[in-house]
């Protein structure tokens, strides 16, 4: 799908702001509320707008750590990726699961309370995965937001 300006406007105006309406849109951009509303619905429906989401604080949540994790899986095979995968994703703490290329198999997302949470939730939750091998722990000291792609 070809994006021309006022697309580019209006997923820079919803990735700052998802719940912003159709019609503060068509105001903003100087369009009628009902062209706003198809454009968004258009870039729905090609997959670019993927969905609206909240954006939660997880220190507001009373989650005060926030740890990036390695994780090498110790075998490999469809069936170890899969075993781990669905286990994984069971656990609430762990906000976001990536499998990557690279010196880890997956980069693990986690949120915790605070350090001895986290140790809880590693050893208890995570090292007792399936396959799992090594694993490497940085935890998040700041974090600056930066917009989408289109700036």
């Amino acid at each position: 799908m070809d994006l021309d300006d006022t697309d580019r406007a209006l997923l820079r105006a919803l990735a700052q702001d998802a719940s912003v309406s159709a019609g503060a849109l068509a105001r903003r951009f100087g369009l009628s509320q009902p062209t706003a509303w198809r454009r968004v619905r258009r870039l729905e429906e090609a997959g670019i707008l993927a969905g609206r989401r909240l954006d939660l604080d997880p220190a507001a949540l009373g989650f005060g750590v926030t740890v990036f994790l390695g994780v090498k899986l110790a075998a490999r095979g469809r069936v170890s990726l899969e075993d781990f995968e669905r286990a994984i994703t069971a656990i609430p703490e762990v906000q976001a699961v990536h499998h990557v290329l690279g010196r880890y198999d997956y980069r693990l997302r986690v949120v915790a309370r605070d350090l001895s949470d986290f140790e809880r939730v590693l050893r208890r939750r995570i090292m007792t995965l399936p396959a799992v091998g090594e694993i490497e722990a940085n935890v998040l000291l700041s974090e600056e937001r930066r917009p989408g792609p289109l700036g």
